[in-house]
């Protein structure tokens, strides 16, 4: 086995400039048409997730003045919170369905282009 021409290999691929074929092109696709999708649902779980969390706070007295009032307004605010956690996945299915959508002709056109070379 020669490792100096692995080496060497290696080495010239990472020097050598990068064409922007067909292939790199179907990349930037597949990834604008879900980008969408994944951005938003990493904003509205995270957001969805401290929302709940300021609910158990409430209700288990750590935040709050500790009354009746705050107990039920903590496990109000902690449901709403699990809930959006609940219909985030739903909602990701449909925003990626619809990225795919939008973007699966060219997506077509351009794997047909690779796969006929």
């Amino acid at each position: 086995m020669n490792t100096d021409k692995i080496y060497a290999e290696q080495l010239a691929n990472e020097y050598a400039l990068k064409d922007t074929s067909k292939v790199n092109a179907l990349r930037k696709l597949d990834a604008k048409a879900k980008l969408p999708a994944t951005v938003f649902t990493y904003t509205f779980g995270i957001i969805t997730a401290l929302v709940a969390g300021v609910g158990m706070c409430l209700s288990m007295k750590v935040i709050g003045s500790g009354s009746t009032t705050m107990f039920v307004l903590g496990v109000i605010v902690g449901i709403i919170g699990l809930l959006g956690m609940g219909v985030n996945y739903p909602i990701y299915k449909k925003l990626l369905a619809q990225g795919k959508q939008k973007y699966a002709f060219e997506i077509m056109e351009l794997a047909k282009e690779i796969s006929e070379m």
